[in-house]
């Protein structure tokens, strides 16, 4: 990164900048073989500006978007950015419950869809939904894939400067209770890019990927680290291992990734073929969400032969800690990374005291890249400490070195007769199991113990399923105190993950397995 990046405000001042300083370098190739460079995204950002300003977009005009990954999903974003409109991007794996409340939500005045994709229609959905809004309080639709609005961009007015307005709307996953509206504005974003760009070390040379959904906070946080570090990626459409392989060998790509799910998945596919490796130009894999077990570190290190630099972040503060390629081994397969900078960690007890190097507490972070609250200001107010701290919610220490290991969520402390149990812990041990190719260990109501531990795993191919009594003395061979040793053990053909990074919910299986 450049210091003519430093001092960037926006998304769009990215944008500006980059195409000025590398017009011709490739900046998103699609699975076509289709390229647009710097100067092209910026030109037809700006005359898709220039179409949305036409039908009536403007600086703080709220606008839903729901779009699959494509060349127009993000120039429709940027083109947004240019105006100053206020984005609230949703999965495209999302159906009208959730579309629906995101519309009403944010009072969305255009809604913006893929029309008939990958055999649903978007397009069909939201016009169920609005149809039930009163006349005169319908958002407008514009279906980007058959028609992404084009003008000549000469008459737009000048693109905002200040990068401290909310202009981005996400909302949480809501599995226990009504999603939070969570406010980003350009600057927590660019401070989350900068955050990444310094810790992967990206390159000008260096090909990346975009896998996941465009619309996840990763989306402009990851567009935003290419257009800082000068690096173009390689962009999917809807992600099919063999494929999604196959089109980054062709193409070069040099860091894959999104999460643990998805370096499991690179796993099997090179498994096919262990003397050739899938992609031959890979450096690294990256991504955060769902915890990663040591194992599968060592697993990718020994059998792709490349580094995880994984880290850790969340819809209100994208960018928390990642690893690095200047770590060492053991701490990119035993951590989740350094804070990124600009950011400040500390972790604090049950009556608020700040712990020392190596104890667990809750995870606190404060910085220029968390949030701006909710939409809801009672739930903001409950987010922060009375010193400005936000809660994550997780459990975790820093080790003498600065770096980070987590060690459950609050919610995933399991205390079983008053002693505190981290699920991570037994299953970092259990995956190491060779019979065990997924796990989760979840605390379930116990009248005796308070909560009893329970494992539920998925058994690996071409292996019998794992038996209690396996688990037990694979537990203590490890040894695992015995009060740590799960109760219960339950084996399913799958475990229950959210369609984004792949998050285990866990909530599903304390319903499943309360009784």
């Amino acid at each position: 990164m450049t210091e003519s990046f430093v001092d960037a405000t926006t998304l769009w001042d990215l944008v500006e900048r980059r195409a000025a300083a590398t017009p011709d370098t490739v900046l998103l190739i699609d699975e076509g073989g289709q390229t647009l460079t710097c100067k092209e995204f910026r030109d037809r950002a700006e005359r898709v500006a220039a179409g949305f300003a036409a039908r009536g977009v403007a600086a703080g005009t709220r606008v839903t978007w729901q779009v699959p990954n494509r060349f127009e999903t993000i120039l429709a974003s940027f083109a947004l950015a240019r105006l100053g409109a206020v984005q609230n991007p949703i999965l495209h794996l999302y159906r009208h419950k959730e579309v629906g409340y995101a519309i009403g939500a944010t009072d969305a005045e255009f809604v913006l869809v893929a029309g008939d994709w990958n055999g649903f229609d978007y397009g069909a959905m939201v016009a169920e939904l609005i149809a039930e809004r009163p006349e005169g309080s319908r958002p407008t639709v514009i279906d980007v894939f058959a028609d992404l609005p084009d003008a000549d961009p000469d008459g737009l007015p000048a693109a905002p400067t200040s990068g401290d307005e909310v202009r981005w709307i996400y909302f949480t996953s809501g599995t226990t209770s009504d999603p939070k509206g969570v406010r980003h504005t350009d600057r927590t974003l660019i401070t989350g890019a900068n955050g990444m760009a310094a810790a992967l070390d990206m390159q000008a040379d260096d090909v990346g990927s975009i896998a996941f959904p465009f619309a996840h906070i990763a989306g402009p946080d990851y567009f935003g680290t290419m257009l800082l570090s000068g690096f173009g990626a390689v962009l999917i459409e809807a992600f099919a291992p063999a494929s999604a392989v196959a089109t980054f060998a062709a193409n070069g790509v040099t860091m894959v990734g999104g999460s643990t799910a998805f370096y499991q998945m690179y796993l099997t596919e090179q498994r096919k073929d262990p003397d050739t490796p899938i992609i031959p130009t890979l450096r690294k894999l990256s991504g955060g969400g769902a915890p990663m077990p040591p194992e599968i570190y060592e697993e990718v290190k020994r059998e792709l032969g490349v580094p995880i630099c994984h880290g850790y972040g969340m819809t209100e503060c994208p960018m928390i800690t990642l690893g690095s390629p200047n770590d060492t081994d053991e701490q990119r397969a035993y951590t989740v990374g350094k804070p990124v900078p600009g950011l400040e960690l500390r972790t604090v007890d049950a009556e608020e005291n700040a712990t020392g190097a190596g104890v667990d507490g809750e995870v606190r972070v404060k910085g220029p890249m968390v949030f701006q609250g909710y939409t809801d200001s009672t739930a903001t107010a409950e987010a922060f400490d009375a010193d400005g701290w936000f809660r994550t919610g997780d459990v975790g220490h820093v080790r003498a070195d600065g770096h980070v290991v987590l060690t459950g969520r609050l919610k995933d402390i399991i205390i079983r007769k008053g002693e505190n149990i981290s699920a991570k812990e037994i299953e970092d041990l259990l995956y190491a199991h060779p019979k065990v190719a997924d796990v989760a260990v979840i605390g379930l109501p116990d009248r005796e113990r308070g909560e009893r531990v329970c494992a539920v795993v998925v058994t690996a191919e071409g292996q019998e399923p794992l038996t209690f009594d396996e688990m037990v003395a694979s537990l203590r061979d490890a040894q695992l105190m015995t009060q740590k040793i799960p109760e219960q053990l339950e084996v399913v053909a799958e475990l229950p993950r959210n369609q984004t990074l792949g998050k285990i919910l866990k909530y599903k299986l304390r319903e499943q397995y309360a009784g």
